[in-house]
């Protein structure tokens, strides 16, 4: 009897990265003013923003690629080359 293989589609990671990917982007438009300032004072400052795109491009990165698992759809894969 062969069993069936199925691997388990991330629906509760993809909806917690969902809901962290929201959030941030709320406060990021919300509180703009604050972030500005911050982000202009110079020296170890001047890191925030790179911090900042490092972190949105991961969460929001990671709730792209579990969407896109969930709903089925995966990269191609390279095939073997047979010699």
């Amino acid at each position: 009897m062969a069993k069936s293989y199925q691997s388990k589609k991330p629906v509760g990671k993809m909806i917690f990265m969902g809901i962290i990917s929201i959030a941030l982007y709320v406060t990021l438009l919300s509180q703009q003013d604050m972030l500005n300032e911050y982000f202009g004072k110079g020296g170890v400052y001047a890191f925030l923003p790179i911090v900042t795109a490092f972190l949105f491009s991961y969460i929001h990165g990671t709730f792209t690629g579990d969407f896109w698992t969930v709903l089925g759809i995966e990269a191609a894969r390279k095939k073997q080359e047979v010699k």
